[in-house]
């Protein structure tokens, strides 16, 4: 078969043949449980299977001494370990022979806690498909995408030919809590004429994402017998008092003085989130210390340094103004996301290429998606010189209970990519495996 007369409806059907095996590959990937620091057996499973598609893998390890100076890093919640290395296997195309576009595929392995597992209809690290869908602490977010892109590379396989240009497909750690991994792959000069990043987005196309910052709050009051609480300040009641004031702030910026655009019809693009605490040390006494962890959204073009500032002040004014924090302290940590919003060029050739293709497999307009997350597109889009946008499968209650992923969509988006390949990379007769690579 020549690469003339590969037709996007044998891609399509191609993917359609890998369906089985793209569900039990995506099976086998939901069962490792790969929270952040414990990465390293889904990052196995990921490398195994780019070497059985015959791609030159590499581990990149995400030294923090490297990147701690680079725009973008973040300070990690836990240690870079053996075995937490990012994954990349490259498709590489001789110069001379090189006809299409280069492309990059990322996707991030690591998961967020499941939370109280007897909460779940069925354990979080045991998949299973009902009805059409497969559940699993990050089966949507992101695991079949990481299976999609894949799977398109292995259909194009299948049909005999492979991409005429370079492409890498990244396997990366801490998107859900750093971007270090996606960082760690700009620095070291993994970048492409285009990005795509399979997140759960139901096939819509990322335009923007919000920036992200998490802060950790170390709250001090004074101890005292609860016999007379009145003599004591209590830190955990005070920690919620100044995080209101900082939801109360972040409300303000969702105001229509301080709207982006891309998110004008949003009812509520910029949330706050007290997602952690603890405190006290006995029932009997009045908490002394309390630690919060928060997160707060802000909008693209605000300055890092700028919010901080504001989360600063915004603590100051209440400490100085609510006679309820009267004598508290309260010292602020900069750990986890700090992440920069971005928007992205909707007539750059990826997004137009992007969108006719969807609308060829599906049969319906793309619908643009001005998100209130971040992603690690922001590293291609602000640091590493690589248009970008998200287009992923359909999935529910990531981050919640019983996390699930649609199969139809997920091998929709599959189809999506592997037409896409096609196109963007352009086709070649597949080489053996044994051939130069």
């Amino acid at each position: 078969m020549t690469t003339a007369s590969i037709t996007p409806e044998q891609i399509d059907n191609q993917v359609r043949d890998l369906e089985a095996t793209a569900v039990d590959r995506l099976a086998t990937l939901v069962a490792e449980d790969s929270q952040v620091g414990h990465e390293a057996g889904a990052l196995q499973r990921m490398a195994d299977w780019y070497s059985e598609a015959g791609l030159d893998v590499e581990r990149l390890a995400v030294d923090p001494n490297l990147l701690r100076e680079r725009r973008g890093f973040s300070p990690p919640l836990t240690e870079y370990t053996p075995g937490r290395e990012n994954v990349l296997g490259s498709h590489r195309v001789d110069t001379g022979n090189r006809r299409g576009r280069s492309l990059i595929l990322n996707g991030h392995v690591d998961v967020v806690p499941p939370g109280p597992a007897n909460l779940w209809t069925t354990p979080p690290f045991e998949p299973v498909v009902r009805d059409g869908r497969m559940y699993g602490r990050g089966a949507g977010d992101m695991k079949a995408g990481l299976i999609a892109s894949l799977t398109a590379l292995q259909a194009l396989h299948e049909l005999g030919v492979e991409p005429a240009a370079p492409l890498q497909l990244q396997t990366v750690i801490e998107e859900e809590c750093t971007g270090n991994g996606a960082l760690a792959c700009v620095t070291a000069g993994h970048t492409a004429d285009a990005a795509i990043i399979p997140e759960p987005f139901n096939r819509q196309l990322m335009i923007a994402q919000v920036g992200v910052m998490w802060a950790r709050l170390t709250v001090s009051g004074r101890p005292s017998h609860v016999l007379d609480t009145g003599a004591g300040l209590n830190a955990i009641d005070a920690a919620h008092r100044l995080c209101q004031h900082l939801a109360d702030r972040v409300e303000q910026w969702n105001g229509p003085e301080h709207r982006h655009p891309l998110w004008a019809d949003h009812p509520h693009p910029l949330n706050f989130n007290l997602g952690r605490i603890e405190g006290g040390d006995w029932a009997s006494t009045v908490a002394c210390q309390a630690v919060a962890d928060v997160r707060v959204g802000f909008f693209p073009g605000a300055d890092l340094d700028a919010v901080r500032s504001e989360i600063h002040t915004t603590l100051e004014r209440a400490r100085a103004e609510d006679p309820e924090l009267a004598g508290i302290e309260v010292e602020v940590t900069w750990r986890g996301f700090q992440a920069e919003g971005c928007t992205m060029d909707r007539d750059d050739p990826l997004m137009t290429h992007l969108t006719a293709i969807h609308e060829q497999v599906t049969g319906t307009p793309i619908v643009p998606l001005a998100t209130t997350a971040t992603t690690d597109a922001r590293f291609f889009q602000l640091y590493g010189n690589t248009p970008v946008t998200c287009y992923g499968p359909e999935a529910d209650a990531i981050h919640g209970l019983d996390e699930s992923v649609s199969i139809t969509s997920t091998m929709e988006v599959t189809a999506v990519l592997a037409r896409f390949i096609a196109d963007w990379c352009g086709l070649q007769p597949r080489r053996s495996e044994t051939g130069a690579r």
